[in-house]
């Protein structure tokens, strides 16, 4: 959704301007918990520059903090021609000997492409580049393929030696990619509990939309060959007798109107209507942005006159990876629900037909904030997070936007209801701290680097109560927030969240683990983390736990 796209703007080109404290509270944190939690194993640089510097050119980004500040073990790679693009493209190195040298002092040990393998030797004839560094590297690279005991034998004889096509696309698989497919989809809005659709109350339903019985638009970009793609308009037919189909676009682009009649004929005659509409990679991929947030072509004005036309529940579902802008939907009572399944993979047809009859319960939460078109006006080359006031910059992602929104990040519904109470019991924790950091800044906030943070690290409980006639699978969300007004705080994060299996008209246990320092800490505008003094609260849905942080060193629970 960039706007910028129209005025030339182009990844591999333009100068990110990140200050420190969003490097430290937003940029940076997912990709150190992937070394530090995940224990990723592999680092990729991007095209683009940071600050002026290529990403791959960055000796403080690929050594200093991924390397020794975060731990990494294993290896770093470019992105696909990213070296070269330093050279050819961003002019930042003057020849590809220089290049090449630049990303390899810098860290990154192997290049998707050709271009240290046609450079390198050249680098180092010229006296730019020594074989030290390239040792460093290929020790980098070959300490993996030792872990993957590459070099322990015959492979065959090795732990994933028997593996063959015969264990590909077996109903294992199959399964694995259902339940994928059910846990992602999500419950947007249903009106006086439509859904779940009652078999005994629905004889029969019509299926609309360009993506109801597409089946390589449910697998998204980067795919692999499915073994058994189930589209919505198949896996419904297992539940429906009387099904009846139209496309009503001829594509997404949905450019003509010409099949309109078709789908509101069919529409008009069911007593449950499913539409299935949203993108594909025609609309959005890598290095093809959108540059609107509404439903391509027609496909707004197809959804209204099938609602229109419909004499029973409406179900809209957007198939589509980014958000899209379905307020005229969301405000319309004719269409009585919105799932978004995203790019469901070869199962999802099977999925979404075992939600809308109720065979699963939906507990999907939205990964993003679903923004208005108006969002569209925003610079996306402005890497900000923060809002601006004085500009009129609403900021990014729930943590810091102003702005309103289609959905808030977190959103989604179940055909339970459900609530929350905290177990955890008033207590404290000491901190026994002396510095002169904080002498200085007593009133305001304690810097992080001065307190033993993994000492005062507690585990708060919750119960979860599942108040509906069904079990269902939950995403319980737990964010922090600080109740009053420190600049750069954000409006809330997320602490972490995790899926509890509950039974109907029953209770579930859930714990936390709560670091004070990661998660009440906020960066500073030089990026200095710190922990700013007076009541935080941990949240989860409507239920709050005050935490309160004192300047006599006591946090209260």
């Amino acid at each position: 959704m960039d706007k910028s796209q129209r005025s030339g703007a182009r990844r591999e080109l333009k100068m990110e301007g990140v200050s420190e404290q969003d490097l430290k509270d937003t940029f940076q944190p997912p990709f150190q918990r992937c070394v530090q939690d995940g224990h990723a194993s592999c680092m990729m640089c991007s095209y683009n520059q940071l600050n002026g510097v290529p990403v791959c050119a960055n000796y403080d980004l690929l050594t200093q903090m991924t390397r020794n500040d975060w731990g990494l073990e294993g290896y770093i790679t470019s992105d696909c021609d990213a070296v070269a693009i330093i050279s050819e493209d961003q002019h930042y190195a003057t020849c590809a000997e220089d290049a090449v040298t630049d990303v390899l002092k810098a860290g990154m040990d192997i290049n998707c492409g050709t271009y240290l393998l046609q450079n390198t030797m050249s680098a180092i004839k010229q006296g730019k580049l020594h074989e030290s560094v390239i040792d460093q590297a290929l020790f980098n690279l070959f300490s993996i393929r030792m872990r993957l005991g590459l070099f322990d034998g015959d492979p065959k004889q090795q732990e994933y030696g028997h593996l063959g096509p015969d264990h590909v696309c077996t109903n294992e698989h199959w399964q694995l990619a259902l339940e994928g497919s059910r846990q992602g989809i999500v419950l947007l809005k249903n009106i006086g509990n439509t859904l779940p659709l009652l078999k005994n109350k629905i004889s029969s339903i019509a299926v609309i939309g360009p993506n109801a019985n597409a089946t390589e638009e449910m697998l998204g970009d980067y795919i692999g060959i499915p073994c058994n793609p189930v589209t919505p308009f198949l896996a419904l037919q297992n539940y429906i007798g009387n099904i009846s189909f139209s496309k009503g676009c001829e594509n997404v682009a949905c450019s003509s109107n010409s099949k309109f009649s078709e789908a509101v004929d069919i529409a008009a005659k069911a007593d449950a209507v499913v539409i299935v509409v949203g993108l594909d990679l025609t609309q959005e991929r890598e290095d093809h942005d959108r540059v609107n947030l509404t439903l391509p072509g027609q496909q707004q004005r197809l959804v209204s006159e099938v609602a229109v036309a419909s004499k029973g529940p409406v179900v809209l579902v957007l198939m589509c990876g980014g958000p899209v802008d379905v307020s005229f939907a969301k405000d319309d009572p004719r269409i009585s629900s919105i799932l978004w399944v995203g790019y469901p993979g070869e199962a999802g047809g099977q999925a979404l037909a075992e939600i809308l009859f109720g065979d699963y319960n939906p507990g999907g939460r939205l990964p993003m904030t679903w923004y208005p078109q108006e969002f569209i006006n925003v610079p996306m080359t402005d890497m900000n997070m923060r809002p601006n006031s004085s500009t009129g910059y609403p900021g990014r992602t729930y943590r810091f936007y102003t702005g309103e929104t289609v959905f808030k990040f977190g959103e989604g519904l179940s055909y339970s209801n459900y609530s929350y109470k905290f177990v955890s019991k008033d207590g404290h924790i000491i901190l026994p701290f002396s510095s002169p950091s904080y002498r200085e800044w007593a009133s305001d906030y304690i810097d992080i680097d001065d307190i033993p943070c993994e000492s005062f690290k507690f585990t708060t409980k919750l119960t979860v109560q599942n108040h509906g006639s069904m079990d269902g699978s939950h995403v319980v969300l737990l964010f922090s927030r600080y109740g009053g007004n420190f600049r750069g705080a954000t409006h809330k994060q997320l602490i972490d969240f995790k899926r509890v299996h509950t039974v109907a008209g029953k209770a579930t246990d859930v714990s936390f683990l709560v670091n004070p320092c990661k998660h009440f800490g906020t960066a500073m505008e030089d990026g200095r983390r710190v922990l700013a003094i007076g009541n935080h609260e941990l949240m989860v849905g409507e239920t709050r736990l005050s935490v309160s942080l004192k300047t006599n060193f006591l946090i209260r629970l």
